[in-house]
């Protein structure tokens, strides 16, 4: 496990830092510390505008190799830009999930021509991905997708019909990777796609799902004969699982630092508010603190340990408790957000639903054992996958 860092590790700190602070001014002042989970429906064009100043400073996709655009930044690298960033109020990132996710995908899986087609305007900040996976009968169980993709010998296309739901940001994205059935005499994990598919088409359907902080972030998307080309499926028919898990392998991996950043500050905005108030002087409120602010550490640790020695979308078997740690952590810390607000927490800041920073990540925060697998489907991967116990007894279908 990597605890510190070199030399020419804190020079590039310095550089990121000082690149930060020269271009997080004027017309990108006002948007430091937003757009962040729970927060993404602010600010989309400024937010975007700030994707292409990333861009043109260099500062996108770091860790792709120097052939797609890259700077082939190290791990230590990867850790610094992320919690730099953070450190410094960088808005939440519009691209990312083409950025961290898709793209490195693309670079292990993709074709020349897929990636010369693809990869660019991830690269450049003006295209952006959204994620197809959940259904409303296969959240945690992706093996149980019922979407279907039947390829089309006429017009030598794909043609994708079902529904997703959950869908982050595809309202902005320019782009979905959809999980999608290839062979309909196969179950589970067998017989799927990964399809790479237009959002600008009429097949596709956009609803906006409202949640409890009146934002929708989230949607559900209706593949009515959408369609794609013949040569818009990484990988193989029947190869959509293998590839599927190697994007979630990316989910898990340097990211991670930088989310922590962003707790880090929400703890900082709890401990400023406590001071403010007095709550501080509460002996279980200043024990609380203490508490988040060691798992925070906790969750560094094991970060650093489950990155050390990680190739690839391959992680070590560490990287398997890390959903179900942070969001047990984070559901934690907005509940203490709420206890050390007091009566505040209770009063909107103005009509008709306008919240203040905590009292959004509370609310935000009742979803995190939920989302990307919940708690009780995590507990079964550790259990199966990382310490190779019995599987659970599955009941006939």
């Amino acid at each position: 496990m990597k605890l510190s860092f070199s030399a020419a590790d804190e020079a590039f700190r310095v550089e990121v830092a000082q690149w930060l602070q020269d271009n997080l001014t004027g017309e990108f002042e006002h948007i430091r510390f937003r757009g962040g989970p729970g927060d993404e429906h602010v600010f989309v064009e400024e937010r975007k505008r700030w994707e292409q100043r990333l861009a043109e400073g260099g500062w996108t996709c770091i860790a792709w190799p120097e052939a797609f655009g890259g700077k082939q930044a190290t791990i230590e690298q990867q850790v610094i830009f992320n919690e730099e960033y953070a450190r410094a109020g960088g808005p939440g990132r519009v691209g990312h999930i083409g950025e961290t996710l898709m793209g490195p995908t693309l670079i292990e899986f993709g074709t020349p021509e897929q990636q010369a087609k693809y990869l660019p305007g991830i690269r450049a900040g003006r295209e952006y991905w959204c994620q197809g996976y959940s259904e409303p009968g296969a959240g945690s169980d992706l093996g149980n997708v019922k979407t279907r993709a039947v390829f089309d010998e006429a017009t030598q296309q794909w043609r994708i019909n079902g529904q997703k739901v959950w869908t982050s940001l595809a309202h902005e994205s320019h782009y979905c990777f959809v999980v999608a059935r290839t062979d309909p005499n196969q179950v589970g994990h067998k017989g799927l796609g990964f399809f790479m598919v237009a959002m600008d088409q009429l097949g596709v359907t956009i609803r906006p799902i409202e949640q409890l902080t009146g934002t929708a972030e989230f949607n559900e998307v209706f593949f009515d004969d959408a369609v794609c080309a013949a040569d818009d499926i990484l990988g193989a028919p029947g190869q959509g699982w293998a590839v599927a898990m190697a994007l979630l392998g990316y989910e898990r991996g340097v990211s991670t630092l930088g989310q922590q950043m962003l707790f880090q500050n929400e703890l900082d905005e709890i401990i400023r508010v406590a001071k403010t108030n007095g709550t501080s002087q509460d002996p279980s409120i200043r024990q609380r603190i203490a508490e988040a602010h060691m798992g925070l550490k906790t969750m560094r640790y094991n970060s650093m340990r489950m990155l050390s020695g990680a190739e690839g979308s391959q992680l070590n078997r560490e990287a398997m408790i890390y959903k179900l740690y942070w969001s047990s952590w984070h559901r934690n810390l907005g509940k203490l957000a709420m206890d050390v607000m007091g009566e505040q927490a209770e009063i909107l800041e103005a009509a008709p639903y306008e919240l203040n920073r905590l009292q959004s990540m509370f609310l935000f925060t009742r979803a995190d054992t939920i989302y990307g697998g919940t708690n009780q489907i995590q507990r079964n991967l550790i259990a199966e996958r990382a310490l190779g116990l019995p599987r659970e007894p599955r009941g006939q279908s």
